[in-house]
């Protein structure tokens, strides 16, 4: 690391009220190894020069407040390490997923373009730059604008001051640090890398459709198939293209892996739909990466390092039960309709209710069951319903839409993950068919796992009460973190990127908020 040798202008800011305007006072002995001192007065004249970067007095501020003011840039007649790495960081800005105007890059630029001066406004404009890049990489936007948008799992807060701290000792910390940004982040850039890549080499022409109903089985011949088997080599699926036109089990093998990582069913059939999502064009995937790093920027890293949690991506219609690192169970869910959405934070299971009662909600009472009520007088009795303590309730039974198990979470959203009567909808693609609670097709090998360690609970026990007989609470020993979130874009464990469908069209509107404010 080249280190930048400087004029010795470090110099004290003279701090006695008397002397007027501050000044600068020559360190004529070259031999202390204490930093200069910032005199508190020159940080307004210094924001009213930048005025762009006044939004960061208060933290910079606070930064010299917790350290007694003294100089954080220029120390031992040397600008330190941090500077030049910070420096080459926001260079390459567009490599973290962010595009972003540089405040005064100019300045910027002038300060690294020669021997570096050591005054009042460089040293500010290190440490309101500073803020600026550890504001846009490791915080992301800020809480009260992630909420307006829904997103409640519990926020990363960050301490300016101790990350300042780590970095000057590890500069290296400004390219991977598992403390600030979760391994989920890091794993999205190494893919926005090569989807850049790709966009420079050119990207990818569409594939002609000639028709909505194409479909294309295995050992058909077309031109058609042929340009697939291009994209699906460039899009890294296949292997090598063989420049066949012929649909052979080389393309079979790329397909499975382009539909599993997309979210359609692993099935041989090429179908137009397949083709139009081949076609989307290569700078909306790189969008889409983008905005799932700026997610991954909310997340507190220390979420995933439970011994065990629970996780639900709701665009991709997949729960995940991980414990000790890995992941014992993974599960199709189907989850809120777009009127009734699945909110997005995270919880505790407390217990588990097998053969649950199902307390209807007063709004589908309301708007789905009085008017059958009126007309019925039979109805409660046809469909295993009763009135208790004046609410609508489903006895425990087969066909309860509670199914046989259901998980609790404590929330205000009064969402629930539980089995389900309807396991024909887990086959679907699309399965965000509920009134917001969770559906979980593994529902029973989920309640085995977690009380797998519990000798309260064997198996023949949870059989028996999954009977649909009578309601049975078991409270849990250990509360299990339960996530709830939405990622349109995630790299798996080998390192393969899924895309999924922006069902809520969450994707939009943080496009509109991220992509705006460049």
């Amino acid at each position: 690391m080249k280190t930048f040798v400087f004029t010795l202008l470090l110099l004290f800011i003279v701090t006695t009220p008397t002397l007027g305007q501050p000044k600068f006072v020559p360190n004529k002995t070259n031999t202390s190894k204490s930093s200069a001192l910032i005199n508190p007065t020159v940080l307004v004249p210094f924001f009213k020069k930048y005025p762009d970067l006044k939004k960061h007095q208060p933290l910079v501020t606070d930064l010299y407040q917790k350290r007694n003011y003294k100089a954080i840039w220029f120390q031992e007649n040397q600008i330190n390490q941090l500077a030049p790495v910070l420096y080459a960081k926001l260079n390459t800005l567009d490599e973290e997923g962010i595009s972003a105007k540089i405040p005064y890059k100019k300045d910027i630029d002038i300060l690294f373009s020669s021997e570096i001066i050591a005054k009042s406004d460089s040293e500010l404009l290190l440490t309101s730059i500073y803020i600026f890049y550890a504001q846009k990489v490791f915080q992301g936007l800020d809480t009260k604008k992630i909420k307006e948008i829904g997103w409640l799992l519990p926020r990363k807060e960050i301490s300016y001051s101790n990350l300042l701290n780590s970095l000057l000792s590890n500069p290296g910390l400004l390219s991977y640090d598992a403390q600030q940004l979760f391994g989920q982040y890091y794993k999205l850039k190494s893919l926005l890398k090569k989807y850049r890549t790709i966009e420079q080499n050119g990207g990818w022409e569409p594939i002609p459709i000639d028709s909505l109903s194409l479909t294309f089985k295995p050992f058909d011949s077309a031109a058609t198939i042929g340009k697939i088997r291009q994209r699906l080599t460039l899009m890294g699926d296949l292997k090598e293209d063989s420049k066949s036109n012929l649909y052979d089990n080389d393309l079979m093998e790329g397909l499975l892996n382009y539909k599993k990582r997309n979210g359609f069913k692993p099935n041989y059939l090429i179908e137009a739909r397949h083709i139009q999502r081949m076609n989307i064009p290569i700078e909306e995937y790189i969008k889409t990466i983008k905005i799932n790093m700026e997610r991954c920027r909310w997340i507190e890293p220390e979420l995933t390092k439970a011994s065990e949690y629970l996780f639900i991506n709701i665009p991709s219609f997949k729960l995940f039960f991980r414990r000790n690192g890995k992941t014992e169970l993974e599960s199709n869910v189907f989850v809120g309709e777009i009127m009734t959405q699945t909110a997005i934070f995270s919880s505790t299971v407390n217990h588990i209710v097998f053969s649950p009662y199902w307390n209807v909600p007063k709004s589908i009472v309301e708007n789905e069951l009085s008017q059958a009520m009126a007309t019925d007088k039979n109805f409660l009795q046809n469909n295993n319903m009763e009135w208790f303590k004046g609410n609508l309730r489903e006895k425990p039974g087969l066909q309860n839409p509670m199914g046989l198990v259901k998980f609790i979470f404590p929330n205000s959203n009064d969402i629930y993950l539980h089995d389900t009567p309807a396991k024909s909808l887990f086959d679907s693609e699309y399965r965000a068919y509920s009134h917001g609670c969770i559906n979980i097709s593994k529902a029973k090998e989920l309640a085995l796992l977690i009380l797998k360690d519990d000798p309260n609970w064997p198996v023949e026990r949870i059989n028996q009460a999954m009977k649909g007989e009578k309601e049975t609470v078991c409270i849990l020993k250990r509360k299990i973190p339960i996530h709830i979130g939405y990622f349109t874009a995630l790299v798996n464990e080998t390192g393969t990127i899924n895309f999924y469908n922006d069902v809520y069209e969450r994707d939009s509107c943080l496009s509109e908020i991220l992509f705006t404010e460049e």
